[in-house]
Formats: C-alpha cells, structure tokens, sequence
C-alpha cells in the first residue's frame, strides 16, 4: 500500500539504474511507476505521461484499414507524403489556423518526434557559426534531449517571467549574438498549458525576421485552448499562430492528441514557402540538393525513416479531411480534458496544493491536457519524490527547463471514478502527514 517507504523507492530506483530520478526521461518515470506498483501493490495514479484518453479516431481507424486492403503494404511509401495527406492538410490549416501553406511544403514524419529531431539537424547545419537552438521553457523535455544527442548548443529562458512586452527585450537579448538558428516552443504549452497570446506571437514572430531565426512551432495540443471556440472550419476565431507574423516558420502538426492517434506515429512538417525555397551552401555542396525544402526531405528524412507508413498517411488525410467538411468535431471530442483537468486541480488545491503556473497574461491558465503543481516551499526534486512514494507519478519541472518548483501533472492517463477516488485520497494523506 502507498505510501512506500523510502527504502523502498531508493531500492526500486537502483533496480532500474535510475541515476538521477529529477533527469530521468519520461520513458524512465512509466517503468519506476510500474516497479512501485508491484512493490506497494495497487496501482499508482499516472500523471507522468500524455497517453491519449480515449479511443482514436473511428474514421481514421476504417480509412487506415481501407488503404491496407488496397495491398500497400508491401511498397515504400513516397518519402514527400501522399498527395491525399499534403492537401488535406494544405485545407486543415487553411479552415483552422487561416494560413496558407502549400501542399508540396507539408511533408509527414514518423510523429512531431521524428519532425523536430530530423529538423534540427538541418537547422544546425543552414548556416555555419550559427547552429544553436532556443528552447522557450518550461517545455518538452525530449526536445531538449534531441538538441543534446545531435551535438548541438542550446539556450533557453523560462518564459514565465517574460510575458506580454516583456518578452519582446528577452528575445533581443538571447538572439543578438546571432548564434541562434531557430527557437521551439509549444502552444497550447507542456507543461505549463499556458498560451502565447497575440501580442507575444508578433513579437517572436519580429524578431525571427530581424535575427533570422526560424520558429518551430509545436501544435502537438492543436485547438486545446477551449476557452475560445476554435472548432469551426473557416470562421474566426482560429487558432494562434506565429505563421502570422512571419515568413520564418515551421508547424509541426501531429495527429497523436487532437486524433488520438498516437500509436501509429504521424504528424505533418508544414513550412512556408520562404523556409522550403531558401537555398544555403550546405544544400548545394554537401546534400546536392537545391533548397532547404528538398535537402529535408529527401537528404535527411530519407536516412532517418525512408518514409512515413502509408496507411497512417491516410488515416491522418481522412481526418483532417472529415474534420474541415466539419464531420470530425475534434475539439469537442477533446474537451474530456478540460473535464479532467478542472476536477484534478481542484483535488490538488483542495489538499494545500498549488497551482505553478498559474495565470496566462491577465487571466486563469486554461483546463487540459496539463497543469503543474507545487506544495509549500518543497524542491522540485523533493517534492517530486514524495508524490511517488504517494502513489502519484509525474515528471519534475526541472526536466523540462522551469525554473519553477513543482511538478507537470497530465491528466489523460485518469481513467473513471476509480482513478480520481484514488487520487483523492493520496493527495489527503501526502497533506496530512506534510502540513504538520
């Protein structure tokens, strides 16, 4: 029964050759869950991973069986995607985010993981003495690991301190030097779940003009800010974008949560034109290819997968497809985590818990996907390690570049009244036998 003690955690963690709990990878935090489990024996509460919550999509499940039984599956798949896929999503960010991008410039990966790893190798490479990336934090924490294993430098800010005008100075300062070849971010953001609002959007998107730095947006929670309604195809309001404000930008759209379709590993690379079309020395001399656009797909992606699975392909096409025709109300569909998410935080709060980061400009963050979570004046490392020995795994804000004490909690992997009475009762005892 949880809560362990804390013997044995320490003896979990070095069954698993966990060196440091507050660096280990997502990945690692499910397998000490697991271990936990199996010592306390009952299940934990999972907060630590962003597993989707429901079932995936049923037209993009009969669309992917369909093209299978056409006999593909025995041929390579175009490495630049299918043509039904490119347009389809040419049409989805037209209807949602009202910015036109061509089809030849929408290329599938192997999800937003393969996108933004694969990108950043070509992005280190476009222009010599100028291969740093920008991580806007708190953020995903494989991104950052994806810049370390490519042997490429990093800088980054928590940008929680630097909202609204703010940001604008921030930014003059990492990107003046000229080092910096391109800044990712996600928005909705993980973990924060805070949004960019217009004012910064322009602002990053200026100043990756000036500089010339190429933005990596990361709509992996596309249409998640439902405060606003962004579901109907064509008609504002439509969802936030740095495409807006500049010609320096890449979406990385992915089918894993919005669809969640997330086992079969499909997302988009879409690039405006001034991105795909712009020619660099390295393109010519080491890809002997003629521009940015043609060295990605067909000098770096074709080592990295030889291609995305047809089938997902048109899965994913058929989705975005039925979702533009407004068959597909993806964003209603997803609402259960704005659901989730309320009913979780009010659990933390109730129980002398706080909320990290807490306002997004001059109102509330938003309920979803995620939120973070602190207690008292506790170390992020300390905290975190508590929550396990409580029955409740999550990842550490540290992981994820916050400067911030506490913990990112998803609320996807919370499955039916079982689960939240669970909840509850952890977090009551951890305030019990902490609030003395």
């Amino acid at each position: 029964m949880f809560p362990l003690t804390n013997q044995q955690l320490d003896e979990a963690i070095e069954r698993l050759g966990i060196v440091d709990l507050q660096s280990a990878t997502i990945r690692q935090m499910c397998a000490l869950a697991a271990e936990l489990e199996k010592v306390a024996g009952e299940k934990m509460v999972h907060l630590e991973i962003g597993n989707p919550g429901f079932a995936a999509e049923s037209v993009g499940v009969n669309a992917e069986i369909a093209a299978l039984q056409t006999g593909i599956a025995n041929q390579y798949p175009n490495i630049a995607g299918i043509p039904q896929l490119k347009e389809a999503a040419s049409r989805f960010i037209k209807a949602f985010v009202d910015t036109d991008i061509r089809p030849r410039n929408i290329v599938p990966t192997v999800g937003s993981m393969q996108g933004s790893f694969t990108l950043m190798i070509l992005l280190g490479q476009r222009i010599p003495g100028k291969n740093k990336i920008l991580l806007i934090n708190p953020g995903f924490p494989a991104q950052r690991h994806q810049a370390k294993l490519l042997g490429l430098e990093t800088a980054s800010f928590d940008i929680y301190g630097y909202r609204g005008k703010a940001l604008e100075a921030k930014l003059e300062e990492m990107l003046a030097p000229g080092d910096v070849t391109a800044l990712i971010y996600s928005n909705p953001n993980n973990p924060a779940w805070t949004n960019l609002t217009e004012e910064e959007l322009e602002i990053i998107g200026r100043m990756c003009t000036k500089h010339d730095v190429i933005a990596l947006e990361d709509l992996a929670y596309f249409g998640m800010d439902f405060r606003k309604d962004v579901s109907v195809p064509y008609q504002a309001p439509y969802v936030a974008s740095v495409s807006k404000y500049t010609d320096n930008y890449i979406l990385l759209l992915s089918g894993s949560k919005i669809f969640s379709y997330a086992g079969q590993r499909i997302a988009v690379v879409c690039m405006s034109d001034a991105v795909y079309e712009r020619t660099y020395p390295v393109c010519k001399d080491f890809y002997e290819l003629p521009n940015f656009g043609e060295s990605y797909v067909f000098g770096v992606l074709y080592c990295a997968s030889s291609g995305t699975s047809h089938s997902a392909q048109y899965a994913l096409a058929t989705m975005m497809d039925e979702a533009v025709k407004g068959n597909l109300p993806f964003v209603d569909h997803c609402r259960i985590y704005e659901q989730k998410g309320a009913r979780a935080k009010k659990m933390f709060t109730d129980n002398g818990f706080h909320i990290v980061y807490d306002m997004d400009g001059d109102q509330p963050v938003a309920d979803g996907f995620f939120f973070t979570i602190g207690y008292g004046d506790m170390s992020c490392g300390d905290f975190h390690r508590e929550l396990m020995r409580y029955g409740v795994a999550s990842i550490p804000l540290s992981s994820t570049g916050s400067d911030c004490s506490g913990i990112r909690a998803c609320v996807s992997m919370i499955d039916g009244e079982e689960c939240f009475e669970r909840l509850e009762r952890f977090l009551a005892k951890f305030n019990e036998e902490h609030s003395k």
